[in-house]
C-alpha cells in the first residue's frame, strides 16, 4: 500500500511539473510578430480624401492697369477659388494681361487652347477680334464667355458655346445724361440756354464708348435740352489722357464749357485735376460725370468734386461671368446675353 501511495505521489508531482512547464513557455518565448499586409484597409481616420476634380479656366484681360478691370479680375478670381471651388471641384484660374495689344492677346488665347483649358473668359482688346477668338475656340471645342466688351450679335451667334456677360452701355450713357438733366439748371451752368459739353471718349472702336457717347447726349435732347458739342477726343480709358484732354478743352473754350462727359471714371479723375488747374469748381461753374463708380470717384461725388458717376457693377458681372462659365463647362444651353444693370450715383 505504501509503495502504491508513493507511485501515485510521483505521478502527481510529474503531472504538475509538466503543466507548469507548459504555462511558463509563453512567458519565456517571445510571440511571433503578427503578419501585416499592404492590402489591409486603413482605419477611417487615416483614409485619404478623394481628389477634387480640377477645372482650368483661362481669363484674358485687355490690360491689367485699367482701374475697373483690376476690380473685376480680382473679384472673378476670388469668386472662382473661394465660392465655387467646393463640392469636389477645384477651379484653377489663369489670368493674363493683354497689355492693350490685340496680337498679344490672340497669342494668349492660342496658349490657352494649346493647354486645353476647359473654358475661356475673354475681355477683348478690340471688339472686332471676337470672330477670330470664336473661330479658334470652336475648332478646339472650348466654350468662350466674353466680358465687358460686347461682340456683335453675328459673332455671338456663330456658335452655341459663346455668350456675353456685361452691362448695357446705352443705359450707362443714358444715366449720365439724366444726371445732368436733373441738376437745378439742367446742365446749363453759364445760363446761355445751351448745354455746351466736352466729350472724353474711351476707345472709339469699343461699343461701350460709342454707346456712352451717343446716349449721354441723347438723354439731354430727349429731355428737351439744347446741346452743343465743343470738343470730342479719345482718351483710351486712361487717367493721364483724361487730364490732358480736359485741360486742352478748358484752355480752348474756357467758361463756355458747361459739362464734361467722360466714358469712364479713370478719365474723369484726370478731368478733376484739369478742372482745378483751370480755376473751375465742380457744382459751382461746371459739371463732371463718369462711369464705373470707382471708390475714389464715389468719394468725390459725396464731397462735391464730381457731379455723379454710374455704377458698373464689377461684383455682379464677375459672378455672373463665372456662373455662365460653369454652365458652359457642364454643357448647359447658354443664352447669348447676360445683362447686369447700371446704377446712378449722385451722392
Amino acid at each position: 500500500m505504501k509503495k502504491l501511495t508513493k507511485v501515485l505521489a510521483m505521478i502527481l508531482a510529474l503531472t504538475m511539473m509538466l503543466s507548469l512547464a507548459a504555462c511558463g513557455g509563453g512567458a519565456s518565448t517571445p510571440a511571433a510578430p503578427a503578419e501585416t499586409s499592404s492590402d489591409a484597409p486603413a482605419d477611417n481616420a487615416s483614409e485619404a480624401a478623394p481628389a477634387a476634380k480640377e477645372v482650368n479656366v483661362g481669363v484674358a484681360i485687355y490690360k491689367f492697369d485699367d482701374n475697373f478691370m483690376t476690380l473685376y479680375r480680382t473679384e472673378l478670381e476670388r469668386y472662382f477659388k473661394e465660392d465655387l471651388s467646393k463640392d469636389g471641384v477645384k477651379y484653377n484660374v489663369t489670368i493674363v494681361d493683354g497689355k492693350g495689344d490685340q496680337a498679344e492677346q490672340t497669342n494668349q488665347i492660342d496658349t490657352f487652347i494649346a493647354n486645353k483649358v476647359d473654358v475661356i473668359i475673354c475681355n477683348l482688346v478690340q471688339s472686332s477680334s471676337a470672330s477670330t477668338v470664336v473661330e479658334k475656340a470652336k475648332t478646339a471645342d472650348i466654350p468662350v464667355v466674353f466680358i465687358n466688351r460686347e461682340p456683335t450679335a453675328e459673332d455671338l451667334g456663330a456658335w452655341d458655346k459663346v455668350a456675353y456677360v456685361g452691362a448695357d452701355a446705352r443705359q450707362s450713357g443714358t444715366f449720365q445724361g439724366e444726371i445732368i438733366a436733373e441738376t437745378p439748371n439742367k446742365g446749363d451752368m453759364n445760363g446761355d440756354g445751351v448745354v455746351s459739353y466736352v466729350m472724353i471718349m474711351g476707345d472709339p472702336e469699343n461699343v461701350d464708348a460709342q454707346y456712352r457717347t451717343e446716349f449721354s447726349v441723347k438723354a439731354l435732347k430727349d429731355a428737351g435740352i439744347k446741346t452743343e458739342e465743343l470738343f470730342k477726343q479719345r482718351g483710351d480709358w486712361d487717367q493721364a489722357k483724361g487730364q490732358e484732354l480736359a485741360n486742352t478743352a478748358l484752355t480752348q473754350f474756357g467758361n463756355k464749357v458747361d459739362v464734361i462727359f467722360c466714358n469712364n471714371d479713370a478719365m474723369a479723375l484726370g478731368a478733376v485735376q484739369a478742372i482745378a488747374a483751370n480755376g473751375r469748381t465742380v457744382g459751382k461753374d461746371i459739371y463732371l460725370v463718369g462711369v464705373d463708380a470707382l471708390e475714389e470717384a464715389q468719394n468725390l461725388v459725396k464731397e462735391g468734386g464730381m457731379t455723379g458717376t454710374v455704377l458698373n457693377d464689377h461684383i455682379g458681372q464677375s459672378h455672373t461671368a463665372a456662373d455662365v462659365a460653369v454652365k458652359a463647362i457642364a454643357g448647359e444651353k447658354l443664352e447669348k446675353n447676360y445683362t447686369v444693370d447700371y446704377v446712378k450715383v449722385t451722392k
